[in-house]
């Protein structure tokens, strides 16, 4: 028999763990070649980890819950064959008793950390994995506070993230604690109480009642609202507003759109438009098309655009539009129609949503006219699309002014202050503006 060890892939660009949500797999069951054995998730994003080997499941090395690094070994297959096990690095050990004396050693090994470090079950049976033990045992948590905290995970198990928060809550309190000295005179000092700092600090309580429903919120929403309080507490938010006249756009879309169906298979909607005057605009104002990392800025070569899409949950995913700038408008749409269809689906991959490196979101689609999206970390700028709508307004002509019915819309623009200023945010909507108004009826697709 040999043992064959399940590490946990490469999900993606940049990520470097993943969450196990379920096992589909038990110890005992037989495994075939490329079945699924577990569930991971990462930021935005369920995956499946298939065996690449026949079997059976002898071992699980994580439970549901858990933080996994890519490349950590979460389960082990016993295969039928010689008596070697074999490892992914090669590295082989020939006999039984040497794996029966390196399992030992484990053993005795991990007693040891377990010991070192809090149990697995508080008195009242509530399970916390390692990691989130060791991170506690560093921290100094006791049992009693780690049994307070309310987790995020399934049956409120604490998960990495939340005692991560704990912790910085902690700090963050710690520091409000400090007494506050105002000295108007040099000769007088005046100390704010304590008890009214440390109140402001806590949290109001949300008063329920009978006829209140409450819903646990999904595992995806905890995630988007944890990063959407992280980007606004990152990035020094400003945005632009700019008014586009898409006249000719919508009069063109509305002239080839049957022609452009028949002959590529795919409808044509505006927003590979705009998202090629997006890319376009990238090209000429590469400084939009950033990350910061700490006091260095990294100039992305690539430009990725992320194209927020709303799912039926309610929850927001941003798959990816890889190369944009390098795309004509017929392959724009066919790789906006894909992902858009893919991610209410469910189908999109974990590459499909990395390595993005601008977003734009369409707020129009909900009827809004304009709105002020939260930038997508680690990028520095956001487009928001808003709904196109018939309005009157001023035209000029060589014979004078006259009011006249158009297409019009805004588009918002969020981006970092620390490192866009408002000059590059507004020539950027503007050369996008510029290009959109300037759109041939003529066009050829």
């Amino acid at each position: 028999m040999s043992r064959f060890e399940i590490k946990l892939p490469k999900m993606g660009e940049s990520v470097a763990e993943a969450t196990i949500t379920s096992w589909l797999k038990n110890i005992g069951d037989s495994v075939d070649l490329d079945e699924a054995v577990v569930e991971v998730a990462t930021d935005k994003v369920d995956s499946e980890v298939p065996s690449e080997v026949e079997g059976t499941l002898v071992e699980i090395l994580f439970d549901v819950d858990a933080v996994v690094k890519v490349g950590e070994t979460i389960a082990i297959i016993e295969t039928v064959g010689n008596e070697e096990t074999v490892f992914e690095d090669n590295e082989v050990i020939e006999k039984p008793e040497v794996v029966a004396e390196v399992q030992q050693l484990e053993q005795e090994i991990n007693e040891v950390i377990e010991t070192s470090t809090i149990s697995n079950t508080s008195n009242s049976g509530k399970f916390f994995s390692p990691l989130v033990r060791n991170i506690a045992s560093k921290e100094g948590i006791s049992m009693e506070e780690l049994e307070a905290i309310i987790g995020s995970g399934i049956d409120n198990r604490v998960t990495k993230n939340d005692i991560l928060a704990y912790i910085e809550r902690g700090k963050k309190k710690a520091k409000v604690k400090e007494v506050v000295k105002i000295e108007p005179k040099p000769t007088l000092a005046v100390e704010v109480p304590k008890t009214k700092i440390e109140k402001a600090a806590v949290p109001v309580p949300v008063s329920v009642n009978g006829e209140d429903e409450i819903i646990e919120m999904s595992r995806m929403g905890k995630l988007i609202a944890h990063h959407m309080v992280d980007s606004i507490q990152t990035s020094a938010h400003v945005q632009s507003f700019i008014e586009v006249d898409v006249t000719n756009i919508v009069n063109w879309r509305n002239k080839v759109k049957d022609e452009f169906l028949k002959r590529e298979g795919e409808k044509i909607t505006y927003t590979p438009i705009f998202m090629q005057a997006v890319a376009n605009a990238i090209k000429e104002y590469p400084l939009i098309n950033i990350a910061v990392d700490g006091d260095k800025i990294i100039k992305r070569k690539a430009i990725n655009l992320g194209m927020a899409a709303a799912l039926d949950d309610g929850n927001l995913i941003v798959p990816v539009i890889k190369n944009a700038d390098q795309l004509n408008l017929v392959g724009m749409t066919k790789a906006v129609n894909d992902l858009a269809k893919r991610a209410r689906s469910g189908n999109l991959n974990p590459e499909d949503i990395q390595g993005g490196t601008y977003t734009v979101t369409n707020v129009g689609g909900f009827g809004s006219v304009f709105g002020t999206p939260i930038i997508n970390q680690p990028q520095v700028a956001i487009l928001a699309l808003g709904a196109v709508r018939k309005v009157p307004a001023v035209i000029e002509t060589p014979e004078g002014d006259f009011i006249g019915i158009r297409q019009k819309m805004f588009i918002s623009h969020s981006y970092d202050h620390r490192v866009v200023n408002g000059a590059l945010g507004g020539l950027f909507i503007k050369t996008i503006k510029d290009s959109l108004e300037a759109w041939d009826v003529n066009t050829k697709f």
